[in-house]
């Protein structure tokens, strides 16, 4: 398979993203918002809040837009509400302004409305400043739920895109990135003697590989919450259970390939004046790590494949790859124990290698994958019966068995 670099997997993952469509979404949705304002509002001559409003409700995700409409309509609300107590206490004063606002930042801190603290005291300050505060207040908040009103249909109406196709190419690029090390791992210990220098930039690569697997978290929080409420999505559940589970498994490959550097780190530390391993165990190390490379890259087009065909052949792969890595790994074993009775020196580093092996091998295993999905599945069914006891016992009543029925577990 041919190798692919890091900037041609970012400039892949920038040309995917519909930010032009995003981009009409936002300004038609903020168009339309100042329209209706201008109609249910006719005495104001430029309501902006409407349209400012439906560009921050119409977020990228469905998901988003709901949740950051409620925020929006709250903070406005509560701004409206403390501005309207302070007119009938005390007049407009510097020392009254400022008690306003910071009633209102400390006030917005404590009604849930997230980013949008700020917008308590912008809310509070501009009926603050009318003479007529009531008639003010009632217009910013009709304002507010038009645009946020206009946000939310726009969406319902015309769905936000999926962005599984862009977390599935993070996915597959921190793979990539990993089966790239174990290569090159195995073309060092191929070559014989590594400089202790190799070996310590191998051990910071693998590190960094802490800052690929943010960046991945990160564009799968936005996938996930585009599968969330989202009518173009049937089985969304099941595809961020899929997505996360897979991303847990190669963090968890990331955190023992590290270690696993940093074990031929100290191996080729103690020996600077030989070979890090003898021919032949080079020889079979090379081919293993080569193997356990195609495996990585498996395992990521396993969870991110979308049809069920190509996931069977994705798993059959995975499988092949597997089977041939651990046969390897035994002669590997085998090798080394003879090693061991030869140069008995650093030993223990050598069943630390073979361990750190074993655990990246029995983190891909299809069982273990399988056992995963279920028991997030499971989990997630008992959130569901404990949140929202009478949803799930009409759930059981429309499936007609007396119990939830579980998706088939499918890439």
């Amino acid at each position: 398979m041919p190798d692919v670099s890091a900037p041609v997997i970012k400039l892949v993952r920038r040309t995917t993203e519909p930010v032009a469509a995003q981009t009409l979404r936002s300004t038609a949705a903020a168009v339309i918002s100042y329209v209706v304002a201008l109609m249910v509002l006719p005495d104001q001559p430029a309501p902006l809040t409407a349209p400012l409003t439906a560009l921050l409700v119409v977020q990228v995700t469905l998901y988003a837009t709901l949740t950051t409409g409620i925020r929006r309509v709250n903070s406005v609300v509560v701004g409206v509400l403390i501005a309207i107590g302070f007119t009938a206490l005390v007049p407009l004063t510097w020392w009254s302004l400022g008690l306003t606002i910071f009633t209102s930042l400390i006030i917005g801190r404590y009604v849930r409305v997230s980013e949008f603290v700020p917008e308590v005291a912008i809310s509070a300050m501009l009926v603050l400043g009318v003479s007529q505060a009531a008639s003010a207040a009632w217009h910013r908040v009709l304002e507010t739920l038009i645009g946020a009103g206009v946000g939310l249909l726009f969406n319902l109406l015309f769905a936000p895109p999926v962005w599984v196709q862009s977390a599935g190419a993070s996915i597959d690029g921190l793979a990539r990135g990993m089966g790239r090390m174990f290569r090159t791992m195995g073309d060092e210990v191929g070559e014989g003697h590594i400089p202790f220098a190799h070996a310590a930039a191998r051990l910071h690569e693998a590190r960094r590989l802490d800052h690929d697997i943010v960046e991945v978290d990160a564009s799968l929080r936005q996938a996930e919450e585009s599968l969330m409420l989202n009518p173009r999505v049937r089985e969304g559940l099941l595809s961020r259970i899929v997505l996360r589970t897979g991303l847990d498994t190669l963090e968890i490959c990331a955190v023992v390939l590290r270690v696993l550097t940093r074990t031929l780190t100290d191996l080729a530390k103690f020996r600077t004046e030989e070979s890090l391993f003898p021919p032949d165990v080079a020889a079979a190390l090379k081919e293993l790590f080569e193997q356990m490379a195609t495996a990585i890259e498996s395992f990521a087009r396993l969870i991110t494949t979308q049809v069920a065909a190509s996931a069977e052949d994705a798993e059959e792969r995975l499988t092949a790859a597997l089977a041939a890595s651990r046969a390897t790994r035994d002669l590997v074993a085998d090798l080394l124990l003879e090693d061991v009775r030869e140069h008995p020196r650093q030993w223990q580093l050598h069943g630390a290698l073979l361990a750190e092996i074993d655990r990246i091998l029995d983190e891909l295993d299809i069982d273990k994958r399988t056992e995963r999905l279920t028991q997030e599945l499971d989990r997630h069914s008992a959130e569901l019966r404990e949140r929202h006891p009478r949803l799930a016992a009409l759930r059981r009543r429309l499936s007609g068995n007396g119990g939830e029925r579980r998706p088939a577990v499918e890439a």
